[in-house]
């Protein structure tokens, strides 16, 4: 069994660990169903910073402590210390735009391990997954209509790219909760299993991502990004780098070998 690393972070709200590859992230709030605070927003950032800067990870996954939740959303709690007045509203709005940012930059994998409650922003977080697999026993939803928000629009942008406007209209009309069966027919999450095999389900999936080529993982998840923007906004250079870079590393000649010898690839990510 490989070793696991623990990075020191400021709150003990978030945890991260590195093992075997995979970075584990887990929202460690469960009294409060891993609502999100400004302190949580904050280690997240420096989490994802750490995992794309370590080439030792090669894939990341999201998860929430205890079985009550994935993310009930931000932590409400807070607003009237930390959202009172124009000047702290636009305090936490910075640090969303510099969370969005870090997720952005990751290049690496990210998937989703959800359970139980994924509303509000904790449907946001998920969304920023590449792959979000789900227990059968979890709920989803954007209770904005119920709080009074408004939900920006980069996040709202995303969540019509994943459901598409009607289904997002209304999730966002209707504010109630979508079942797991729900949630899969209308492609917010791609795969169902039982509450007892999420973790090992998850686990097997990361760890097969994290035995493939790095270069090759990082340039399918960049090239489809791409493929994802405005026609006009499209970084085709950088699409045509990907290729090349790919056929002149050493993993590709390492592919090509162990192939023709029949046995795996000890890829390097160069």
């Amino acid at each position: 069994m490989s070793a696991q690393e623990a990075i020191v972070l400021s709150t003990d709200r978030m945890i991260a660990v590195k093992e075997g590859g995979i970075g584990w992230i887990t929202f460690n709030n469960p009294a409060r169903r891993n609502a999100i605070s400004i302190e949580m927003r904050l280690a997240l950032i420096e989490i994802l910073t750490e995992f794309q800067q370590d080439a030792a990870v090669r894939v990341v996954v999201m998860k929430g402590a205890g079985d009550k939740a994935f993310v009930a959303g931000s932590d409400i709690s807070e607003f009237k210390d930390r959202r009172a007045t124009p000047e702290q509203a636009e305090e936490y709005r910075r640090a969303s735009e510099s969370l969005d940012w870090a997720f952005e930059k990751l290049e690496k994998p990210l998937i989703a391990m959800i359970q139980g409650a994924c509303l509000g922003a904790g449907l946001g977080t998920a969304l920023k997954a590449d792959l979000r697999v789900s227990a059968a026993d979890a709920q989803f939803g954007i209770p904005a209509g119920r709080l009074g928000l408004v939900y920006n629009y980069h996040s709202l942008k995303r969540v019509v790219e994943i459901i598409g406007p009607a289904n997002a209209m209304e999730m966002i009309f209707t504010a109630r909760r979508y079942s797991a069966n729900e949630a899969l027919r209308i492609g917010l999450i791609h795969e169902i299993v039982p509450h007892s095999n999420l973790e090992m389900r998850v686990h097997e999936l990361a760890t097969t991502i994290a035995r493939n080529a790095p270069l090759s993982v990082r340039g399918g998840k960049l090239m489809i990004k791409e493929m994802m923007k405005d026609p006009a906004e499209r970084n085709i250079e950088l699409c045509d780098f990907l290729v090349k870079e790919a056929f002149a590393s050493e993993d590709y000649r390492e592919g090509r070998t162990a192939f023709m010898e029949k046995r795996e690839p000890q890829f390097k990510g160069r």
